[in-house]
């Protein structure tokens, strides 16, 4: 193979060497094989230059990561207010501090609503919104960003997808697109999948200490993946095809989608037969083995869980023709949560002599999850709305409040006092935030609903969920 000069003017045979003794020794016999030893060398060499398309809950911290592991990163995102909190050294996303991205900033990251601005990108990786739209998956946000970097792409560069979709997105969809590029994914570009995993609010499993699954289009593509991101985390597992690595993120949520399910519907049969749900999840929690634990609550929220098991649905039922029931179940038990929470709500007041309308109504959490501003989805947000339209006066507290591009606000927001705990007719716990103090919540409210078993062990007017 000939001494190849890449568009620094760098010699790259000794970086080739190194790149193939890396990967143990596979020798390197295809135009695709000499361009991904190539861009091997740039990633361990940290010379790569990265580009993330997105800049949310998942696309910063990958973002923060990369410029902390020595890349030069710029960080795409469309939504100018956050660009801007960005360059001011100002995070929306709890997981990054202001104190991370401004170390990150001193180090050469761009935050930018310019695609021009992504330049001849080595590495871009893809996180942005995949949502339903009346049922059906919405891939116009990952269409948009492919066609961006098509634009840009250069010989030997990576592409990357880590929004959630359906098994088949990245060869049916992202490739072709790359494709009209006039490049050929695999001989002179790399295409591959990488689900994310991001928790929000974790803090014990955080992106770098969370395996990360990865995938490509070919053994090449597949090689620069794991590299890339081996270079990131602390595990990478490798899967055969970015279709089984899609299906990789589907399966784990429609696992946790279903069993919540399972859970809400016996918290509300419970209820009917005079059982307390929650001490016997207790108990079945004492099993070691051949048992999980989930939880009741309002709802289930975030992107993830209310979007990605209707991906599989969807895609089982357009391609096989057949219906997936256990994910058609879960969906009509979970999203029928907010209505039962207000049902309940509503019996509880009357037993109190009092109606919906004109009850004053403090919610306690806004967000779809414990210790996070992330509302997406948020199951509380429908309860609201029910609340709303039944003409309760409805306020809430809500400690992570989302900043830069996030939701209005729905309702006024007051914060969690005795003062306010004592003015409401019923308060109703929606999220269990680490703010909301069950001492001071059992002690001013006169009545109360708690849809998280938060107060379980409290001497209270009210119910369990």
């Amino acid at each position: 193979m000939s001494d190849v000069v890449d568009e620094t003017g760098t010699s790259d045979a000794a970086a080739l060497a190194t790149a193939a003794e890396a990967l143990g020794g596979a020798e390197v016999t295809s135009p695709g094989d000499e361009l991904a030893a190539r861009l091997l060398a740039r990633i361990e060499d940290r010379s790569a230059r990265v580009v993330i398309v997105g800049q949310g809950y998942v696309g910063l911290p990958v973002a923060m990561r990369a410029v902390e592991q020595g890349f030069p990163v710029v960080g795409l995102e469309l939504s100018a207010p956050r660009v801007a909190a960005l360059r001011a050294g100002q995070s929306y996303v709890g997981d990054v501090s202001d104190q991370e991205l401004q170390r990150a900033l001193k180090n050469g990251y761009l935050a930018t609503d310019d695609a021009s601005d992504a330049g001849a990108f080595d590495v871009a990786i893809i996180t942005v919104p995949t949502p339903l739209r009346d049922g059906s998956p919405d891939l116009s946000y990952v269409e948009a960003a492919v066609e961006t970097l098509a634009k840009r792409l250069r010989v030997g560069a990576l592409v990357v997808l880590e929004s959630t979709t359906y098994p088949g997105t990245t060869e049916e969809l992202v490739k072709p697109i790359l494709e009209r590029s006039g490049l050929r994914a695999g001989d002179e570009f790399f295409v591959g999948y990488s689900p994310e995993r991001i928790d929000p609010g974790n803090a014990r499993y955080g992106f770098v200490n969370t395996p990360k699954v990865v995938s490509g289009i070919d053994k090449a593509s597949t090689r620069c993946v794991e590299a890339f991101y081996g270079s990131l985390v602390d595990k990478v597992v490798p899967v055969r095809s970015p279709a089984e690595a899609e299906l990789v993120k589907l399966l784990e949520n429609t696992f946790r989608h279903v069993n919540i399910a399972l859970v809400n519907e016996l918290a509300m049969f419970a209820a009917d037969l005079g059982i307390d749900i929650w001490n016997a999840i207790d108990a079945a929690s004492s099993k070691p083995f051949g048992y999980m634990r989930f939880t009741p609550g309002p709802g289930v929220g975030g992107h993830c869980l209310p979007i990605d098991p209707s991906y599989l649905s969807w895609r089982v039922k357009r391609r096989l023709g057949q219906t997936f029931r256990f994910v058609e179940l879960a969906n009509d038990v979970n999203e029928h949560m907010p209505d039962y929470v207000v049902t309940r709500a509503m019996v509880l007041l009357n037993r109190e002599g009092r109606a919906m309308r004109g009850s004053r109504v403090l919610v306690l959490g806004l967000s779809y999850k414990a210790g996070t501003s992330d509302w997406r989805e948020s199951p509380s947000l429908a309860v609201v709305e029910r609340l709303l339209a039944m003409g309760a006066d409805v306020v809430a507290c809500e400690p992570y409040l989302p900043d830069a591009g996030g939701p209005e606000l729905p309702v006024p927001v007051v914060p969690c006092t005795p003062k306010e705990l004592k003015a409401a007719d019923l308060v109703l716990l929606l999220v269990d935030h680490p703010e909301f103090l069950p001492e001071d919540i059992a002690k001013h409210a006169s009545l109360v609903l708690d849809t998280k078993g938060t107060l379980r062990h409290h001497d209270i007017n009210g119910e369990i969920l």
